[in-house]
């Protein structure tokens, strides 16, 4: 029986706001970049959370729940405008998944009142709190752009966070030359703790051990 070992990803997207910008300006934007991803790509890959997080931790809590009640195993924080640094970096901390920041550029220099949200800067302040915070997020090259050139973006990071949901859930179960669970010689797998895959090292000494101490055991089929 052949079986696909594969995470399936439903990824929320949290759109971010300030007080001091019209919340209906990140809002209106999380709903073109659902557009976009829709007319793009598979629909059901997304889940756009109704909560609008806009300075309070409140709203945070409120997201998070939302989005881990719809069953999203990752996440898009997506900055329509200028966005609070507190509750957002927040929201990546408590997320139990991958995490990734994206954010909305200018549509035009038409209206740059009600309709300017500096997401470019909020970007780098979010960048920079997250910094802070040791959180670990998946920030695009260039991570300003259109809601089309967005959508672009949580499709090319759906991979990678199948990979880290796969990870998480990994154990490794290995032989070497020591005894058992001894680890202080392996630095290399500091990187793999990282991604949280579990180790468990076993002995070949025990190995060989156990294989002397059962041989000829009527138990045993031998070839």
């Amino acid at each position: 029986m052949n079986t696909i070992n594969i995470p399936n990803i439903k990824l929320g997207i949290v759109a971010v706001s300030r007080d001091c910008f019209p919340e209906s300006l990140s809002v209106n934007r999380r709903k073109a970049l659902v557009e976009a991803y829709a007319a793009k790509y598979d629909e059901n890959n997304i889940y756009e959370c109704p909560v609008c997080i806009v300075e309070s931790e409140i709203h945070m809590v409120q997201a998070l729940e939302d989005v881990k009640k719809a069953g999203c195993n990752a996440l898009a924080v997506y900055l329509g405008n200028f966005g609070p640094e507190i509750s957002e970096t927040l929201l990546a901390k408590h997320f139990d998944g991958p995490v990734m920041f994206i954010a909305a550029a200018e549509e035009s220099g038409d209206n740059l009142i009600q309709g300017r949200g500096d997401a470019y800067c909020g970007m780098l302040n979010a960048s920079y709190n997250l910094k802070l915070r040791n959180i670990k997020a998946y920030i695009p090259e260039y991570p300003v752009g259109t809601a089309e050139e967005c959508a672009d973006m949580i499709e090319e990071f759906l991979p990678v966070a199948r990979a880290l949901v796969g990870l998480s859930d990994l154990k490794i179960i290995s032989f070497g030359p020591r005894p058992l669970n001894f680890l202080a010689c392996n630095a290399p797998i500091k990187q793999l703790y990282n991604m949280g895959v579990e180790i468990e090292e076993n002995s070949e000494l025990d190995l060989f051990e156990a294989f002397n101490r059962h041989d000829g055991d009527p138990r045993i089929a031998t070839w």
